[in-house]
């Protein structure tokens, strides 16, 4: 399996580690904003082809799928590009920033048949896979998620803290996560939706706090803070209250409601949930099947962060 990577920056080097674990996978191509700076990546990882144009690794006879790892303003246009091109695709996290586009992605789908994921990382972490698994055998129901998801980014720079060539979105990439998860988890669509921002920033033009809620057909219910002012502890946390325990998840690590720690390391052949995803595009083009977290499956998703964009456009007139 030949696979092109688009976006060779913080979130890039993270699959590019993880496919290295994947037998029989190789990374031939690697798209970046700048050549200097692409190449430097690709001699890192020993791939042969640097270009500066997702046409480039598109017009290679030797590239079996594409993982785009770009700006999330282009993911639906890139995604469509790949689908068009004869290419299968992962899209990371966000499908796209609104639901029109999100819709044409999927609809692309369809129509090519070919496979198309978008990178919804938390289905595969092993903490949430291992509550995953609980809830499938009828041992847990979820009475109520409360999420935090925390970061202090009042400057446009990645996660590495390089400046950043475009800007991120608290509702379309950081509330997509908790949103998916919560319908996921909760195995039932979300009914009622409800979102409240703080002050946009005079230079970014982004809300930098904001508060959601939700609630799925089964009545469970999600509380969801996110913000980009918090200095410090960073990241997403999850509290999972159920009918029987309560959980906390940090990423791949997972806690009783007591802090008493859970073994999550054999829930998976990984620890690292991007390579788990990873393993499941792969898996998914080879047999032939729709993958976890394909774009249909993760639609519902943007239907209700199209609502609530629609929620807070309304508010600000």
């Amino acid at each position: 399996m030949k696979i092109a990577l688009a976006g060779a920056g913080a979130f890039g080097e993270k699959h590019l580690d993880g496919l290295k674990n994947i037998e029989g996978v190789e990374v031939v191509s690697l798209v970046g904003r700048t050549l200097e700076a692409t190449q430097k990546v690709a001699d890192k990882h020993g791939i042969g082809h640097a270009t500066t144009e997702l046409a480039d690794s598109l017009a290679r006879d030797d590239v079996d799928a594409v993982i785009l790892c770009t700006p999330t303003q282009i993911h639906a246009e890139q995604a469509i590009q790949c689908l068009e091109a004869g290419k299968h695709v992962q899209v990371e996290i966000p499908l796209a920033d609104s639901l029109a586009d999100a819709e044409k992605v999927v609809a692309k789908q369809k129509e090519t048949g070919l496979v198309a994921m978008c990178g919804h990382t938390r289905r595969f972490n092993p903490s949430h896979q291992w509550v995953h698994k609980k809830i499938r055998a009828g041992e847990l129901a979820i009475q109520q998620m409360d999420v935090q998801t925390y970061f202090f980014r009042r400057k446009n720079i990645n996660a590495k803290g390089e400046p950043r060539s475009w800007t991120d979105h608290l509702l379309w990439h950081h509330a997509a996560h908790t949103v998916d998860l919560f319908q996921y988890q909760a195995g039932a669509p979300i009914v009622q939706a409800n979102a409240i921002e703080g002050p946009h920033h005079p230079e970014l033009g982004i809300a930098m706090d904001m508060s959601i809620q939700l609630k799925a057909a089964n009545g469970a219910i999600c509380t969801l803070s996110l913000s980009f002012n918090n200095d410090g502890p960073l990241g997403t946390f999850f509290r999972y209250i159920c009918d029987n325990g309560t959980y906390i998840a940090r990423y791949d690590d997972l806690v009783t409601g007591k802090e008493e720690p859970i073994d999550v390391s054999q829930v998976d052949v990984s620890m690292n949930g991007i390579e788990l995803q990873d393993r499941e595009f792969i898996a998914a083009i080879r047999e032939g099947r729709e993958p976890n977290a394909s774009v249909s499956q993760v639609l519902p998703c943007y239907q209700v962060l199209g609502r609530l964009e629609a929620q807070l456009e309304a508010q600000r007139r």
